[in-house]
């Protein structure tokens, strides 16, 4: 009944810090699977999905008053998935991948998103991890490869110096945490969505594994912001 009463007045017009906190805790609370039972539903899940600015295709990411919701709806929605089968299988029917992808593409070039593109990234690891659906319409549809390839190159400020060659430079500061976290669920994300790519086919995916391969290389030479962290990303 907790839940369904903070879903009732997110689903209402309210302010910002009053998003903000009922999504906290709701992301405390689905953290137990008994609990998400009933309100693992669809009309639920569209409710945080539209608070994570997952409904929406072309507006872009301008108010950054709004960008606390959105990751913490990001972070309720990773939760709810990792818990609940029924959440894992809605997000097929709502196509939830897809309108990650949407939104890490808008997240391109833009400053103070990077926890938005993180949460974004790891709620994509999730589900190419759970659902072997999701996992092939990432491949297969939505250019998953490329827009994953894509998030890792912008965290890794990658330089290129030829096609298939960045640029190094021994000097250059260690990343922060938050490009290195962005880093990792990249990479996670990758490991799932190339699993079963054996057989590369077409001549665009091998540039495209080609390409993938150099920042890979580059991402071996990157140090993060602890021994720790380095060793995570390597």
């Amino acid at each position: 009944k907790l839940c369904e009463g903070i879903l009732n007045i997110l689903e209402k017009d309210t302010k910002t810090s009053c998003q903000v906190a009922c999504l906290e805790a709701l992301r405390i609370l689905s953290r137990d699977k008994k609990v998400l039972v009933p309100v693992t539903t669809k009309r639920n899940m569209q409710i945080l999905m539209k608070l994570a600015k997952l409904d929406t295709v072309e507006d872009p990411l301008e108010t950054v008053s709004e960008f606390p919701v959105i990751v913490e709806a990001l972070k309720c929605l990773c939760n709810i998935i990792f818990n609940s089968s029924v959440a894992q299988k809605l997000s097929l029917e709502l196509n939830l991948a897809a309108m990650l992808c949407n939104l890490l593409q808008k997240c391109k070039d833009r400053q103070l998103v990077d926890d938005i593109k993180c949460f974004d990234l790891r709620l994509l690891f999730l589900l190419s991890l759970l659902h072997t659906d999701i996992r092939a319409q990432l491949r297969q549809e939505l250019q998953g490869v490329q827009v994953l390839t894509q998030a890792l190159e912008s965290s890794l400020s990658v330089r290129w110096t030829e096609e298939y060659k960045t640029a190094e430079d021994r000097d250059r500061p260690p990343l922060s945490l938050q490009e290195t976290d962005c880093a990792i669920e990249a990479l996670k994300a990758l490991f799932n969505v190339t699993l079963d790519s054996w057989n590369v086919h077409s001549k665009n995916e091998s540039h495209q594994f080609r390409y993938m391969a150099a920042i890979l290389r580059h991402c071996l030479l990157t140090m993060g912001p602890t021994e720790e962290k380095t060793e995570e990303l390597h």
